[in-house]
């Protein structure tokens, strides 16, 4: 696969911090020199982020429709729902709430959740992959599986997916160069959010023809309908994770990217 000619946008989940790198040499991004009024790249990215206006959407009802009645209510009646991070069912144990920002989480109710509630769960989300992953169609929620030993779900991770726009300044210019980014950093702290937004830009703002290899549906969503968070960006979904490196060869010699984005890179090609 000729990585020289085609801009790649990746994403690994590992906990360690934040880089941009080029694929090609693997060595760090050449900024521009500092500007006469900042005297460093720092603080030229944070007096342009400062400026822009954030739309986050969320579709929450949607969500709220895979979890128990009383679940709902509760979450409704929260006025920290716009902060929800994620829901967790696990058998025979309390339901628990995590928000953004918070160590730990709440406890919902005071019992325990039940099979019939896991399973109607499973009734009202898409088929799970073999990553133990599945979403709500036509929007960007994910639910992951643990399962028993006999294959069944004993426990369902509901995490709440959105689509913010405006808050990619700081990486803006680096789109620009036309080499290739990787994005690194641990679970929860946006690197899936930041390139769906990437997506959009560069296929909508720069035209670019922008090819997004989604290994589990993250980035555009579930369904065949890619959602509307990446803009004019075409999808390719990945039918197991093992055969990422084959969609990635497959959208670089059927379809002609410009711009390559993919999440969660965990084959070798």
């Amino acid at each position: 696969m000729n990585t020289a000619t085609t801009p790649y946008l990746s994403l690994c989940s590992y906990n360690i911090t934040f880089h941009l790198v080029s694929t090609s040499t693997w060595k760090p991004l050449a900024f521009p020199p500092p500007t006469k009024r900042c005297h460093s790249l720092r603080c030229r990215l944070s007096s342009r982020s400062s400026t822009a206006h954030v739309a986050v959407e969320d579709d929450l009802q949607a969500f709220l429709q895979v979890l128990p009645y009383d679940l709902r209510e509760v979450l409704l009646n929260d006025p920290r729902r716009a902060q929800l991070l994620e829901v967790v069912l696990d058998l025979g144990r309390l339901p628990e709430a995590r928000y953004l920002g918070e160590q730990g989480g709440q406890y919902l109710r005071s019992t325990e959740v039940l099979k019939e509630e896991l399973e109607y769960a499973q009734d009202a989300v898409g088929e799970f992959g073999g990553d133990n992953r599945a979403g709500i169609e036509g929007t960007l929620h994910r639910i992951s599986a643990i399962r028993s030993r006999k294959g069944e779900i004993v426990g369902l991770t509901c995490r709440v997916g959105r689509a913010v726009s405006g808050h990619i300044d700081m990486v803006h210019d680096l789109l620009a160069y036309g080499k290739s980014i990787l994005f690194v950093g641990r679970p929860g702290v946006g690197k899936t959010t930041v390139m769906r937004e990437i997506a959009r830009v560069l296929s909508d703002e720069f035209h670019k023809r922008v090819v997004v290899v989604d290994t589990s549906n993250e980035i555009g969503g579930d369904g065949d309908i890619p959602h509307a968070a990446i803009g004019g960006a075409r999808r390719m979904q990945v039918p197991e994770p093992s055969l990422q490196h084959r969609i990635m060869i497959e959208a670089v010699e059927n379809h002609m990217p410009e711009v390559i984005i993919v999440d969660e890179i965990g084959t070798e090609a």
